[in-house]
């Protein structure tokens, strides 16, 4: 099994230490259209409701995006992006108690959104669409999450993959790395995304997952999110659950073992105990020490 190595993320509020439990990242899509929840919370009070019920079920961070980033999804403007998650934010500042992270691919958004307390930026574009958010997330003095995404959302299911994935992945966040560290972000500031489902078969996902440890040699933090993604339905004889939340669960444990410090999640309540049993085998030694602390 993997040892994940662990890491200090420094947010301007607090310092979040990564390895030694899973974190969860909880997900909250501000817009109309995203593959799983989209239009359920695009009304500022439902997303409202929405954070604090993540984070009651044990949620270690919220996730706010404004614009879908699904398969064939068309992009929006910087103006419309910041108009969705603004009232969010701003409703939202005060009463959460964990950090926000906002989902964004647009220095212009991540500058007002971090203005508003956000505290993590995640471009799931590993800067290639705007490289001016790693001078966004350096001078805010956030860190930042680099996802690998192969082509656009309009695209990435449509054009050929890659022929070694691993290499594809590999490659690419290199790359986004060296231009984030050109922009002044420490090291240690930088999380890594593989991407599942962003541009790569059901196949090329399966094996992102098995080849976690390789990508952790790169030397960052890794968040892995396959939450409801349409790869888990394409197993013969898989759990056909209209949530997918057996494929799901499978993939966040399956993550943890090999080295995710970091879950991005829908269902939280559900995956927090995932990610706690998973941790357990990583860790079968915080088990009795808990319980001891418990009586």
């Amino acid at each position: 099994m993997f040892k994940r190595k662990k890491f200090k993320l420094r947010l301007p509020s607090r310092t979040l230490v990564l390895g030694e439990r899973t974190l969860v990242m909880g997900v909250l899509n501000v817009t109309p259209d995203s593959f799983s929840d989209g239009g359920l919370y695009l009304d500022s009070a439902a997303a409202v409701a929405r954070a604090l019920e993540m984070e009651r079920a044990g949620a270690d961070m919220i996730d706010v995006g404004g614009e879908s980033t699904r398969p064939g999804a068309d992009g929006i403007s910087a103006s419309d992006e910041i108009r969705r998650i603004l009232p969010v934010l701003e409703k939202l500042r005060g009463r959460l108690k964990i950090p926000i992270s906002i989902d964004t691919s647009k220095a212009e958004v991540a500058e007002a959104a971090t203005k508003q307390g956000a505290e993590i930026i995640n471009d799931v574009t590993a800067l290639r669409s705007d490289p001016r958010l790693a001078q966004v997330a350096a001078r805010q003095k956030v860190p930042i999450i680099l996802m690998h995404m192969r082509g656009n959302p309009r695209t990435m299911q449509k054009r050929p993959f890659a022929r070694d994935v691993m290499r594809d992945v590999s490659v690419g966040l290199r790359r986004a790395v060296g231009i984030a560290r050109r922009a002044g972000i420490p090291k240690a500031q930088v999380v890594l995304d593989p991407g599942i489902g962003f541009g790569k078969s059901a196949a090329q996902n399966y094996e992102l997952l098995q080849k976690l440890p390789e990508l952790a040699r790169l030397g960052h933090a890794l968040l892995v999110g396959t939450s409801r993604k349409s790869f888990l339905a394409k197993v013969p004889g898989a759990a056909q659950d209209a949530g997918r939340i057996w494929g799901t669960a499978a993939t966040v444990a399956a993550s943890i073992l090999g080295g995710a410090h970091i879950v991005r999640v829908h269902d939280v309540a559900e995956m927090v105990g995932v990610a706690r049993v998973a941790d357990a085998v990583v860790h079968p030694q915080s088990v009795s020490a808990r319980a001891a602390k418990s009586k």
